[in-house]
């Protein structure tokens, strides 16, 4: 299954990332006019007391530390979410093989995959104030089992560059603490993307045909989702 799971997110990135680089700008550079208490009044409104309760938390979370440098800023977005969501696979969540949550779905379950971890975390870093550059949506093969495993999963993990060019420090639902892309050795890295394009593993790379894009179905729902939710 993880195989499988490789394979079909390879394919996805390669068709998201022109998406990435028109869709995701925008966010980036609106990230200080972000309503964040329309969004707490939406998350009372859809999921009730406990979820405005989250959304409030998340809401003075991201105001307060953007005058915080951004290796703390990341520290805080990454313990909030591994905190407050618990892993679940999306058949169980949301009975389909793959879904992707906006970061409000995802705190209005309190549960999510790899992938919704990472989406939450990518979103709200942006809302914080980090630019775009310095993260990266990664799929990776992450091995399981123990140090002499030869299984490994289809997985995602956000990473965060201190500088453009240093090494990553990873952010990862399975980990408490955020540690080197030297320290993860479990981890390989397959594709990894953001608004300014598409890597092979560590590489630079080219980005993808934009009449791609035209066919990924899932990834502009969850755009759609996200704009009638206050991403603008």
């Amino acid at each position: 299954m993880g195989r499988n799971r490789i394979h079909h997110a390879t394919l996805r990135v390669f068709s998201l990332s022109a998406l990435f680089a028109c869709a995701f700008g925008a966010l980036a550079l609106l990230a200080t006019a972000f309503d964040f208490d329309a969004f707490v009044q939406l998350a009372a409104r859809r999921y009730g007391a406990r979820t405005e309760q989250v959304a409030g938390q998340w809401r003075n979370l991201l105001t307060a530390s953007r005058t915080l440098p951004e290796v703390e800023r990341v520290r805080k977005v990454n313990d909030f979410f591994n905190r407050q969501i618990t892993y679940k696979e999306d058949s169980e969540v949301w009975g389909q093989s793959d879904y992707w949550a906006t970061p409000l779905e995802t705190m209005g379950r309190g549960a999510g995959d790899c992938e919704d971890f990472a989406i939450a975390k990518y979103f709200s870093l942006l809302l914080a104030g980090l630019p775009a550059d310095r993260l990266r949506l990664t799929y990776v093969k992450a091995k399981i089992g123990g140090r002499y495993s030869n299984i490994s999963i289809a997985h995602m993990v956000l990473g965060y560059y201190p500088e453009t060019n240093d090494e990553p420090l990873i952010l990862d639902n399975l980990l408490a603490d955020i540690r080197p892309a030297s320290q993860r050795p479990d981890l390989t890295p397959v594709f990894s993307f953001n608004t300014e394009g598409l890597w092979v593993g560590n590489a630079p790379g080219g980005t993808s045909a934009g009449s791609s894009t035209s066919r990924l179905s899932r990834w502009r729902d969850l755009l759609s989702r996200m704009k009638a939710e206050g991403f603008e």
